[in-house]
């Protein structure tokens, strides 16, 4: 697969909840947002590159790239933003990263690339137990309808809608690659680990 082919979406419209509220890109990891992070290492491994967000769209919208709201705007969790970027898609492939995991792997969507049927999302191993990480997500662009009926009908959890496809798990060896800060004070380890 060229990696022409595959559009990358930054998936950064959560509520930031467990950070207190704030918007989770915007919070700056070695003096920059985190959505800077995601951005830059994900161009490498894509085509065009888009953002989901809910809030701040204009600071959003200074990275550049295209910024889109979630479908349907309530803040539904990842799946509307997966519809959101699959609307907007150009790419027969959509690949997906959250805005708060700045270290995942340089080789993701390659790697994913060649284990992609339908969809292809990593797995890691953390403490001896498989780890799938749905949140980093390879898909068909093709999918979008079915994926606007799930979200139509109410669906909100990636594995329930995973399972309705043909998927690829893909492993991963490196687990801390896909550490995520959900917390401010996980943010400062990822700064203290820098």
């Amino acid at each position: 697969m060229q990696r022409e082919a595959v559009t990358g979406l930054v998936l950064a419209g959560g509520r930031g909840s467990r950070m207190g509220g704030v918007d989770k890109g915007l919070q700056t990891l070695r003096g920059e947002p985190l959505a800077r992070h995601a951005l830059d290492r994900l161009a490498p491994q894509v085509g065009p590159l888009m953002i989901s967000a809910n809030r701040h769209l204009h600071a959003y919208a200074a990275f550049g790239v295209p910024v889109w709201p979630d479908e349907p705007p309530d803040y539904a969790g990842p799946l509307a933003g997966f519809l959101a970027g699959l609307g907007h898609c150009v790419t027969p492939w959509l690949v997906t990263v959250p805005v708060d995991t700045p270290r995942f792997p340089e080789d993701l969507v390659a790697r994913l690339a060649a284990g992609a049927v339908d969809i292809a999302v990593p797995v890691t191993l953390e403490d001896g137990r498989r780890r799938r990480q749905p949140a980093f997500c390879l898909m068909r662009t093709a999918l979008r309808d079915d994926l606007a009926e799930f979200v139509g009908g109410g669906g909100r959890k990636i594995d329930d809608w995973l399972a309705r496809h043909a998927l690829a798990d893909v492993p991963f060896d490196d687990s801390a690659a896909f550490f995520n800060a959900n917390t401010l004070d996980e943010l400062d380890r990822l700064e203290r680990d820098a």
